[in-house]
């Protein structure tokens, strides 16, 4: 009996120690992953700075949640996922600052969460170096602290894709199913139409029977995550179809365009590329564009070598299916689109760049490991300096807009108010008011109701210098502006 007790006792603390053991190595494992995460919210912070203020899309997205200034119109392709994502600060503070280091470290803690569900596919050298080939590229650093919904959902496939390989390969890994039900619904809340592009290969290979319990737990996550946007669809925009249709109207209309050589534009700094004319940036700022599509392939060559192909050829695939719209369907450009593909394709080509680093050779690893740093180092050189320039432009554009609200608010164009004409949506969020059109996209008022409103509330129109005044806003007052002319109108109070 007793010697049972202590054989009992030993065991016991045998599995503690096997446990406690295991436990530390998960940790010293993780630490990179968290480094690299740590270094990706530190550079936001200090390169973007929470000094910018928020852009056009952003002002709509945080105006539907915001406490200091009306609910800007919000267009069909739209998905409620940014607003959501930003309320728990955006409700109750004004401060762009402060939204900036509440995004910079929520996509960091993203980030970390999307690398570990990798672990155990790769070596964690693999995952580290991946994320920060990721976290490096100017537009990663650009959109991660902003209210914009590219980010999160490369977050989100980059997750989805490892815990649906994980889910397929142990059906009783429940914590890879909640991971995969989770990271889909995250992809669909912040656009729904392209977490469907990302999932695509996913739903594929969950067709055979054996697999329908992964299946179901996918369509689970994006159900759940496209469910608002379906059911708004209905309430607010004429039905599923028609937000659908509308949606491609206002991207220009979906169907056959290569958009390739217009993404290659973007890549030297441009945020949006529409019209997307002009010469191509220097060959130094899109050669990795080029080199990405080799690597790859070297990173499944490798992989096929090792017969662990599955892990790299599935998120290339996942990579190709949510970069094919941006790239082949749409008529213009903006880098951020492509965040989801550089998210998924960053794993099989750290997986390429380690081989190289490693592999033995006559000219010896060392000189190997050399190069592929020395390559790294300009890699980086590079998008720090065009993330410098894009930052310090936005900023600046931005602060315009800070500067015609304030010349609002002298002309006594004060909350309650509305803004039309150039620009609306931006200023208005920025001088608090609310922002109308008659035509276009962001049509959602007509003239004889702006007139109207001016009658009782202060209303201001911003139109280029020389242009023609909408006819409601001719008999205004106007002064010049930043190129602009800004007519107004200021009811006497009582009247």
């Amino acid at each position: 009996m007793v010697g049972s007790a202590h054989a009992t006792v030993r065991a016991a603390r045998r599995g503690h120690a096997s446990r406690a053991s295991a436990g530390t190595g998960r940790a010293r494992a993780a630490w990179p992953l968290a480094a690299v995460a740590a270094a990706f919210t530190l550079a936001q912070l200090l390169l973007v700075g929470p000094g910018m203020g928020l852009g056009w899309d952003e002002t709509v997205y945080v105006s539907q949640v915001s406490g200091h200034a009306p609910a800007a119109f919000f267009s069909a392709p739209r998905a409620r996922g940014v607003s959501l994502l930003v309320a728990p600060v955006a409700a109750w503070s004004s401060s762009t600052a402060l939204l900036r280091v509440y995004l910079a470290l929520l996509s960091g803690l993203a980030l970390f969460l999307a690398l570990r569900a990798w672990r155990g596919l790769f070596p964690v050298r693999v995952l580290a170096l991946a994320g920060a080939l990721f976290a490096s590229l100017w537009v990663t650093l650009f959109y991660g602290p902003q209210a914009m919904p590219n980010y999160w959902v490369a977050a989100g496939a980059l997750a989805a894709v490892a815990c649906f390989l994980r889910a397929r390969a142990d059906r009783a890994d429940r914590a890879a199913l909640c991971g995969l039900a989770a990271s889909a619904a995250l992809m669909a809340w912040m656009r729904p139409t392209d977490a469907v592009w990302a999932a695509l290969p996913l739903l594929t290979l969950g067709l055979p029977r054996r697999h329908w319990r992964t299946l179901l737990v996918l369509l689970a996550g994006l159900a759940a995550g496209a469910v608002e946007w379906v059911i708004e669809a209905y309430v607010g925009y004429g039905g599923l179809a028609r937000r659908l249709s509308d949606g491609s109207a206002i991207q220009g209309g979906l169907g056959l365009h290569l958009a390739v050589v217009d993404q290659l534009r973007s890549l030297g700094g441009r945020a949006l590329c529409r019209p997307c004319t002009g010469a191509l940036p220097h060959p130094l700022l899109t050669v990795w564009w080029f080199a990405l599509p080799l690597l790859a392939a070297l990173g499944l060559a490798v992989a096929a070598r090792a017969r662990r192909t599955t892990p790299t050829l599935l998120p290339l695939v996942c990579a190709a299916t949510a970069a094919f719209p941006y790239l082949f369907m749409i008529g213009y450009a903006a880098p951020r689109f492509l965040l989801p593909a550089y998210a998924l394709v960053a794993i099989p080509v750290a997986d390429a760049l380690v081989h190289l680093a490693t592999a033995p050779g006559r000219a010896g690893p060392s000189v190997a490991t050399m190069l592929v740093a020395l390559g790294l180092a300009a890699h980086l050189a590079v998008q720090l300096t065009i993330l410098v320039h894009v930052a310090d432009r936005t900023t600046a554009d931005h602060r315009g807009w800070s500067r015609t609200a304030a010349a609002l608010h002298r002309l006594g164009v004060r909350p309650p108010c509305l803004l039309t004409g150039h620009e609306a949506i931006p200023v208005a969020f920025y001088a608090g008011c609310s922002s109308a059109a008659t035509s276009g996209h962001n049509a959602n008022s007509t003239a004889q109701a702006i007139a109207r409103t001016a009658r009782h509330t202060p209303v201001a129109t911003l139109v280029h210098a020389g242009s023609r005044p909408p006819g409601y806003a001719r008999p205004w007052p106007s002064v010049p502006l930043d190129g602009l002319r800004l007519y107004y109108a200021v009811p006497e109070a009582g009247s």
